[in-house]
């Protein structure tokens, strides 16, 4: 019995590496995180921002697995949520870049001077919709 649930978690062990390498993957291979170190001119720090990635990713899953309380967390939230927030939308706007969802909508379209309003409209809608999806969870 022993040998059966020591193959099913060796499996799901690697699986779910598997399943975190390729996320990894698809994310530097996106270019969020060469696009973030090009913008901030840290370029010669890129492989600490991948390995970054990878230990938040690997830490991230070992407290929501073992659901391990961090102290002080409730002034926590809102900063990692920030962060997490800004780095959802990098990731993609990196997507629509890379397929060009927008040059090729806005000509389609001819939207081109409402470009402005899109975004804002965007960005208020993004930002209205998550509050109320957290208000309503209190």
């Amino acid at each position: 019995m022993w040998a059966k649930e020591l193959l099913l978690a060796l499996i799901g062990l690697s699986a779910g590496m598997v399943v975190a390498g390729g996320l990894f993957s698809f994310i530097i291979g996106l270019g969020v995180i060469s696009d973030f170190a090009d913008r901030t001119h840290t370029g010669e720090h890129i492989l600490l921002y991948e390995d970054s990635v990878a230990l938040g990713g690997m830490l991230g899953n070992i407290f929501w697995v073992y659901q391990i309380s961090i102290p002080g967390g409730a002034w926590l939230v809102p900063v990692f949520g920030t962060l997490a927030g800004i780095f959802a939308g990098c990731w993609a706007m990196a997507l629509a870049e890379i397929l060009n969802v927008f040059p090729i909508f806005i000509r389609r379209v001819k939207l081109l001077r409402f470009i402005p309003y899109l975004i804002l409209g965007t960005a208020l809608g993004k930002g209205l919709g998550a509050l109320l999806f957290f208000f309503k969870r209190w």
